[in-house]
């Protein structure tokens, strides 16, 4: 399980209510690399993804200040791009991450960079803190991965990351009308049903939260943070014997310490 799953769900404990409105923040992509350097790190004490994933090796650091140091001539290759961005995304820095990879995108015909940006832009967008940040990234998700869905629209995966970026802007029955298509073309489909799940939890609709999640690991019963939003909307819904095992079956799912801190947390109150 990916470092940002495990800090979704820390997330969630603290604010199940907003788990969607999240986001990070964004780099101008008009801008010098310094500058998007020094913006990300000026905002990690206020992000909760780089504050669970702020620091490097001094060989790493070392590397990266290479990196950055070739970004404005032509010697930067679209490998030592991928490789900025991939330190970048070690340090929680996914604003910056899609920054680079862009680069890399702008520089290059191959559809492929066009996807690796718009899931470092997804990140940012789900760790963003701010109305403007969520906009901002969301529609540079929407831009990357819109591209990469035009030619290949059977990428639901795709499809249902977009569709979360609309559910946070004005206009979120867009977003929920995506998830819907994808659950008729694929009943199964594990994105978007857990997609949906964390919706119906961020209106309150704990019982349909249920029924989504249930659906979901009955299908993919190795998804542990649906496994561990099972839980979570059993205990909002006042479903306290369910929630009880829910909970102790992800502690027999996962040894993480991070997760197992999360779940200790829900037994305690029950």
């Amino acid at each position: 399980m990916k470092k940002t799953q495990l800090i979704l769900i820390v997330v969630g404990l603290l604010a199940i209510a907003g788990l969607y409105s999240l986001p990070k923040f964004v780099v101008d992509n008009e801008g010098q690399a310094e500058t998007a350097t020094a913006q990300s790190s000026a905002e990690t004490a206020s992000d909760p993804a780089a504050m669970h994933e702020a620091e490097l090796s001094e060989e790493a650091e070392k590397s990266l200040a290479e990196l950055r140091s070739k970004v404005s001539s032509e010697e930067i290759s679209l490998e030592e791009l991928e490789q900025m961005a991939e330190l970048y995304k070690e340090k929680s820095l996914y604003d910056s991450a899609g920054y680079f990879l862009s680069l890399a995108a702008e520089r290059s015909d191959e559809i492929s960079w066009d996807e690796k940006t718009g899931n470092a832009y997804f990140e940012a967008f789900t760790f963003a803190l701010n109305p403007e940040k969520v906009e901002a990234t969301a529609q540079l998700v929407r831009e990357y991965l819109g591209t990469v869905l035009e030619n290949d629209p059977a990428r639901s995966d795709l499809k249902s990351k977009i569709a979360m970026t609309y559910v946070s802007s004005s206009n979120p029955m867009q977003g929920i009308m995506m998830l819907r298509e994808i659950l008729e073309e694929d009943p199964q489909n594990e994105d978007a049903l857990f997609n949906m799940g964390i919706l119906s939890m961020q209106s309150g609709q704990y019982k349909r939260a249920v029924e989504r999640f249930e659906e979901l690991i009955n299908y993919h019963p190795d998804n542990l943070q649906g496994q561990f939003y099972l839980g979570v909307s059993y205990f909002e819904a006042n479903q306290r014997n369910k929630a009880r095992a829910q909970f102790e079956a992800v502690k027999d799912m996962t040894q993480d310490a991070m997760i197992l801190e999360s779940v200790q947390s829900y037994l305690d109150r029950l």
